[in-house]
């Protein structure tokens, strides 16, 4: 007899799928599938901050100028800019906020040299000569403090009005983390756009015709943040373990997709500011509710009703989380917004691509008598870790 909970009908477009393994699956083999869940999200958990990044990291840059006049604006994560520039533990492991512009301030020379270069401007060829700008500055991003430094380039040299950008910022050859990027919007001479340099292209050229390139950077960009944003994974997950069926993961992966598509969007371009450290201790804690809930609730009559609404909420609240990783917070950018919409297909081709291989295998799994225990102890691991998540990250931003 099938369980109540997965009435044949929802099923159909997946019936054909239990013919291509017995009837009932080994226990062996159900305690696998549970044990690696456990594993995987132990080894999640090592990590409290946002596990997405941990051994990569993101640079921002924002360049503006005219003529011979451009200045720079770089956020870098604090910790590997100081590592990068080869300082002492005090520098790098400073945490309190006034300790760690007293750090910046006291080697200044040292971060300046770093950043000078591996970051560079030129003007029809020629180099722009780098200064500081002002003492550095220190905000958060997500639940991590960055350090912002402004450069003022002085491109007189140069004859025409084609600008090149250049990033060789945290470079894998350093090994303090690999894959890093840097994002960079500029708006120099009336030419606006947005990039984001690689080791494999470390340099933007302005004016130029590149929309086609700059769309599937974005994409790019978009699907490597959810593929490395375990807490979003882990969501989805608990999303696939609490669906009775087709219908209903489809019902639930369309509200989450529309409602962190709202908020990315006006996060992205400023008309909506939620700082990083709200935000993820509640997509944190949004894992947490959404997997207890599977379990709890999975046998009482009507729970379907409050499943919609708290995935849309808490889709809300995501989206915020993804606008963060592409560092746009002003209203200018609505200019971008071809690269917003191209990073936000990138996650839900990576979002399409989980439920189509996951759940699958949970109809499987749906249709032998193991499933009673068997999705309970695939969803412990999921709670255990996005609890430790909320808390370390509730501590973070304390």
């Amino acid at each position: 007899m099938r369980p109540a909970t997965l009435p044949t009908p929802t099923l159909l477009p997946f019936s054909w799928l239990p013919r291509l393994l017995p009837r009932r699956l080994p226990a062996a083999l159900l305690t696998t599938v549970a044990a690696l869940v456990a594993v995987l999200a132990a080894g999640l958990a090592h990590p409290s901050r946002a596990a997405a990044h941990d051994m990569t990291s993101t640079a921002y840059v924002e360049v503006k100028g005219t003529g011979a006049r451009v200045d720079a604006t770089l956020d870098l994560e604090y910790d590997l800019l100081m590592k990068s520039a080869w300082l002492y533990a005090e520098a790098y492991g400073a945490k309190d906020r006034a300790e760690q512009l007293h750090q910046l301030k006291t080697n200044a020379g040292a971060v300046t040299e770093y950043v000078t270069g591996r970051f560079a401007v030129t003007r029809g060829g020629k180099a722009c000569t780098p200064r500081r700008a002002g003492d550095a500055d220190i905000h958060t991003r997500g639940t991590r403090p960055f350090a912002v430094l402004t450069l003022a380039y002085d491109c007189a040299g140069g004859t025409d009005g084609t600008y090149t950008i250049s990033s060789a910022l945290f470079p894998d050859t350093e090994s303090f983390v690999h894959s890093a990027e840097t994002i960079v919007h500029y708006d120099i001479d009336g030419q606006r756009g947005s990039q984001v340099l690689s080791a494999a292209e470390p340099t933007l050229e302005t004016g130029g015709h590149h929309k086609p390139h700059q769309i599937a950077e974005f994409f790019l960009l978009g699907t490597e943040h959810l593929l490395f944003g375990l807490d979003h994974i882990l969501f989805l997950l608990s999303l696939l373990i609490g669906a009775r069926g087709l219908r209903d993961i489809v019902l639930a992966a369309t509200t989450f997709t529309a409602a962190h598509s709202v908020t990315f969007l006006l996060a992205a371009t400023g008309v909506v500011n939620v700082p990083g450290s709200v935000v993820e201790p509640v997509i944190a804690a949004s894992i947490a509710v959404v997997a207890l809930a599977n379990v709890a609730l999975r046998d009482r009559e009507g729970t379907g009703r409050w499943r919609l609404p708290a995935v849309f909420l808490f889709g809300l609240v995501h989206g915020l989380g993804f606008a963060g990783a592409l560092g746009i917070d002003e209203n200018r950018s609505w200019e971008l917004l071809l690269s917003l919409l191209s990073f936000n297909v990138g996650i839900e081709a990576v979002q399409l691509g989980i439920i189509a291989v996951g759940f699958p295998l949970l109809v499987l799994l749906r249709r032998t008598p193991a499933h009673r225990w068997a999705l309970p102890a695939m969803t412990a691991p999921i709670v255990m870790v996005s609890l430790y998540w909320f808390f370390g990250r509730v501590a973070d931003a304390v």
